[in-house]
């Protein structure tokens, strides 16, 4: 099991996201902002992995910038992008070391193998 601390701002799309980590059997805190996970962050909240939206509201690459600012304040923590865009090679530049991207649209098994395969987290399915 896992703690992931999951930001995105659409609605629809973070509660299918939390539904499924939860199946999976990780703990998850949600927040729709920067702002939001950045008071989770400083929370002393178990948290191993931010898995974020890369354009949050108004900023393009708002979860570029709020990873930046997650490993700043939890240097330990793992991260994994998603995004419905192209990324570029200059997106990817900008990134956090070690971190991952999932493009969406995604199902649950391309979910389960990211977090398998790049960070060695692997599922716990409730029972």
């Amino acid at each position: 099991m896992a703690f992931v601390l999951l930001v995105e701002d659409e609605d629809q799309v973070r509660v299918l996201a939390e539904s499924y980590l939860e199946e999976q059997g990780h703990a998850v805190l949600t927040a729709a902002s920067k702002d939001g996970a950045l008071a989770i962050l400083q929370s002393d909240q178990a948290i191993d992995l931010l898995f974020v939206d890369l354009g949050l509201k108004d900023e393009i690459d708002g979860g570029i910038e709020l990873a930046k600012l997650a490993v700043e304040i939890r240097p330990k923590l793992k991260v994994l992008y998603t995004t419905g865009r192209p990324v570029t090679d200059g997106t990817r530049a900008r990134f956090v070391e070690g971190s991952a991207l999932l493009p969406k649209p995604y199902t649950v098994e391309q979910l389960i193998t990211s977090l398998s395969v790049h960070f060695r987290i692997s599922p716990q399915p409730r029972r």
